[in-house]
């Protein structure tokens, strides 16, 4: 498994682990005051720097770009949450959020090619006028945003192309069914599948999870444990007591761990 397949996150430390891919933040629900309780879906900002992120549901924070694409999803500023510095930078970033599917159509400055957004950031060229005024009416080409240069890697160009008005149609009544469209189901995010270490044993032994899902290994016991992979690419590192380390699989396959500190505990995740 190449180390860049995996992304994790240590609840309760802060060192950033030493391997590629690999990064260290707060757990999901991370409490930063009396007062304040960050959760699956809040925008939150630092005290110091203006930028607003969306709370994953697998717990890392997303970056919004720039205004144009936080206003596909939102309409104002009123609901973000501000926490102290130090609790922000504490939450890895996972990456950056790409536009709302079916809110605008979308180019830039080197391609001459127009495209509406799909999931996560999938690209479906426009190829025809018939379909971009389908999308975006007479005046769609008054419409369009252009996306930084910088900013389109974040986007796949892997959609299929919209040509005719029934495939724009198709297109727009795909993603206006969604009532309820969020960033976590823009980015299929999903909280963590659990397993506790004690002195006795990894439980579960084992979890099966989907490709691109996360894992939290809790531990519920008095002394340090880890989640080391068998084959010494990935790992949790030290996991303290009471702390947790979430990690993300981003390729099918079987990854076997043992435990650094009691090499007798031992279990599997089965990335399916």
């Amino acid at each position: 498994m190449q180390a860049s397949s995996l992304r994790s996150v240590a609840a309760g430390t802060i060192a950033v682990a030493a391997i590629v891919g690999f990064s260290v933040f707060a757990a999901l629900t991370h409490k930063v005051s009396a007062a304040t309780t960050i959760v699956s879906g809040d925008l939150i900002r630092g005290q110091s720097f203006s930028a607003v992120y969306y709370m994953g549901a697998d717990g890392f924070r997303y970056v919004f770009p720039n205004e144009k694409t936080y206003f596909t999803w939102y309409s104002n500023f009123d609901s973000v949450k501000f926490i102290s510095d130090a609790d922000l930078g504490n939450i890895q970033i996972g990456g950056n959020v790409t536009y709302k599917p079916g809110s605008k159509m979308i180019k830039i400055n080197t391609d001459p090619k127009v495209y509406a957004v799909g999931d996560n950031g999938v690209l479906r060229w426009v190829s025809t006028a018939d379909a971009a005024v389908a999308i975006g009416g007479a005046n769609w080409n008054k419409q369009i945003d252009d996306v930084p240069d910088g900013f389109f890697s974040n986007y796949s160009n892997t959609g299929t192309t919209l040509t005719t008005t029934t495939d724009a149609e198709d297109y727009e009544g795909e993603f206006l069914a969604h009532t309820a469209y969020t960033i976590n189901t823009d980015k299929d995010l999903a909280a963590p599948a659990e397993i506790s270490i004690t002195s006795s044993a990894f439980s579960p032994l084992s979890k099966t999870i989907n490709t691109g899902h996360t894992v939290r290994f809790t531990n519920n016991d008095t002394v340090n444990h880890t989640a080391t992979g068998d084959n010494g690419v990935w790992g949790t590192g030290t996991i303290l007591p009471g702390a947790s380390f979430v990690a993300r699989f981003t390729k099918a396959g079987t990854y076997s761990f043992y435990d650094g500190y009691n090499s007798a505990l031992s279990g599997a995740v089965y990335v399916q």
